[in-house]
């Protein structure tokens, strides 16, 4: 894909949320194209995450879902884009188990929506030499559960074992199909567990933080063995404009931050990092607060990501380290109280989800 120009525009679907956000600052910061933020504001979308760039001339927002493809084609028609960068989603595994239906509606039939929307733009605009490229941005859960040992490739099979994953996975191979069937242009990226600034307050390490400092249990599902490999947001952030931007037609990359770490670990280190920090009134240590809990129904036990191919073919690295970036993340939420009070609406971070019917 030739480099972006400042008449160009890029749709970035999912903008409001946590990882769409980051790319969108990112495409601001770093390239001279228009941003459209595509957007439905859902729970998990808020204008806020993108505040710092919402005044800058190359930023655009339009509120439409996916799903809707009138509206989708008139905004095709409207900005005529020269990529689509998906990422709007149900991303919340414990939602999913609670409620599939708004995932497949969303991941799949909103992903369908979307690749429609281009396969027709490019064929009404063909004339013209219309190029449109359309990155499909997924998880490294679409492969399933590892053992302890060895790394998920872009090679490895498909094997997903929740609503979320599987809602994913179905996604992923429509984005393939439309590239095989229809020749779309289009690039896929996998990424492990994100973590970072605006990550909505139901995820693990904004959970931990918020539970920490109320004088909270802080659950940990099952005895906490399960292990993630975390990448700082901003790092996938930077990683996902350069697959967008020099990613091979039609190929997928993995994206990870080589940093394994078991969920307990990851409780230890915010907990460790919030004691030197701002230590409790009582002077005991923030671990104490650790509660063990029934465990997610078909909890997958490890995922771990080769990233060799996005370091190999693109030149990407992540920057950060688990260390610097939990770092930053814990800094970011307690200089940020006011905006996970307004994203929650006030509501008790942490309540128990993903049961599904099972005790």
């Amino acid at each position: 894909m030739p480099k972006l120009r400042n008449s160009d525009h890029i749709f970035v679907t999912g903008g409001a949320g946590f990882i769409g956000s980051a790319v969108i600052r990112e495409l601001i910061r770093s390239t001279e194209a228009n941003v459209v933020n595509v957007d439905c504001l859902t729970y998990a979308g808020n204008l806020a995450t993108v505040a710092e760039v919402a005044d800058s001339p190359k930023y655009h927002f339009a509120e439409i879902d996916i799903r809707n493809a009138e509206a989708v084609g008139e905004l095709f028609s409207q900005y005529q884009p020269r990529a689509v960068m998906h990422l709007a989603a149900e991303s919340h595994v414990d939602r999913s188990i609670d409620g599939p239906g708004s995932f497949i509606s969303t991941n799949v039939v909103g992903t369908y929506t979307l690749l429609e929307a281009v396969r027709d733009y490019v064929n009404n605009q063909n004339s013209r030499g219309c190029e449109c490229r359309f990155h499909h941005v997924s998880t490294d859960e679409v492969y399933g559960s590892l053992g302890p040992q060895g790394l998920f490739t872009e090679d490895s099979p498909y094997a997903p074992n929740s609503p979320y994953s599987a809602s994913k996975a179905a996604s992923d191979h429509l984005v393939r199909a439309w590239h095989e069937t229809f020749g779309l242009d289009v690039v896929v990226s996998n990424c492990s567990n994100n973590y970072g600034p605006y990550q909505y307050p139901e995820k693990l390490i904004p959970v931990i933080i918020q539970k920490a400092l109320a004088e909270a249990p802080i659950p940990i599902y099952g005895r906490g063995e399960n292990v993630r490999d975390w990448l700082f947001v901003e790092d996938h952030a930077r990683a996902l404009v350069q697959i967008m931007q020099a990613g091979a037609p039609g190929q997928t990359y993995n994206v990870g931050g080589n940093a394994e770490k078991t969920n307990l670990e990851v409780v230890e280190s915010v907990c460790g990092i919030l004691d030197n920090i701002m230590p409790r009134p009582s002077g005991q240590p923030y671990a104490d607060l650790i509660a063990y809990v029934t465990d997610r129904p078909g909890h997958d036990l490890r995922y771990a990501i080769d990233a060799s191919r996005i370091s190999r073919d693109l030149g990407w690295q992540a920057v950060e380290t688990f260390e610097s970036g939990l770092t930053t993340t814990i800094n970011w939420y307690l200089e940020n109280a006011t905006w996970v009070s307004t994203v929650t609406g006030g509501d008790s971070i942490g309540q128990r989800l993903g049961l599904g019917g099972a005790q």
